[in-house]
């Protein structure tokens, strides 16, 4: 039983849950630079974050001459989650703001990333949020398409057995925001002050595709997410 206007609560991982994208980036542009494509972390996070790297490939090809391989993606994965091992952290308030909303959704939320299952599960190990969690995490890897899609929620939706349209979904990128709303769910954007482009997307920039609502705080979520009324 949910004490929340919603039947579940979907949140993506990275950005939301995990502060992982500037060691990912950190990481990329190293790897990228090793072809030829000399970039800033911060400019890789501009230009990466939100998408999966392998879809990426025509981009890289066009700066590097280098046609990624699956040798290349596997060798960015190990070095990407070396330093995660090493670095990551839960974005602040995330741990204490998932708890409630666990709590008040009767246990019924899903962790729905675009990124490999392997890299979403150890990171929610790794800052303490995997019990929640348990059994109901969710890699647009593993679906027909991946964000800027709907599969992943859809999925998500499916397995709690929740009609999508009924769910709430816990975005901090454009992508993400448009792969929850084409699920049919209520999109929640999340965006710290000062972070746009590091990251997360601007709040207007998620607000034009569809985000219902923009917060700046984690610990905000449990009483947005029980204050929300659908516009009549």
């Amino acid at each position: 039983m949910s004490d929340l206007p919603f039947d579940a609560v979907l949140f993506d991982c990275d950005g939301v849950l995990v502060d992982s994208e500037p060691i990912t980036n950190r990481v990329l542009a190293e790897m990228l630079g090793e072809l030829g494509w000399k970039l800033s972390t911060e400019e890789s996070m501009r230009t990466f974050t939100g998408k999966a790297v392998r879809d990426e490939a025509a981009l890289i090809e066009a700066r590097t001459g280098f046609a990624i391989t699956t040798e290349w993606l596997a060798g960015f994965r190990e070095r990407r989650n070396v330093a995660l091992h090493a670095d990551l952290l839960a974005i602040p308030g995330a741990v204490d703001a998932v708890r409630r909303v666990h709590a008040l959704a009767g246990g019924r939320i899903a962790c729905a990333s675009g990124a490999d299952l392997h890299k979403v599960e150890f990171q929610l190990v790794k800052v303490g949020l995997h019990d929640f969690f348990a059994g109901y995490v969710f890699s647009g890897h593993d679906t027909p398409r991946s964000k800027p899609f709907p599969d992943v929620y859809l999925a998500a939706a499916a397995a709690l057995g929740a009609d999508p349209a009924r769910c709430a979904v816990v975005e901090d990128t454009v992508t993400g925001v448009t792969a929850g709303v084409a699920a049919g769910a209520t999109v929640f954007g999340y965006s710290p002050p000062g972070m746009a482009g590091l990251g997360h997307s601007d709040p207007d920039a998620m607000r034009a595709v569809g985000a219902s609502v923009v917060f700046t705080d984690m610990l905000q979520l449990p009483d947005v997410l029980a204050a929300w009324r659908a516009p009549r």
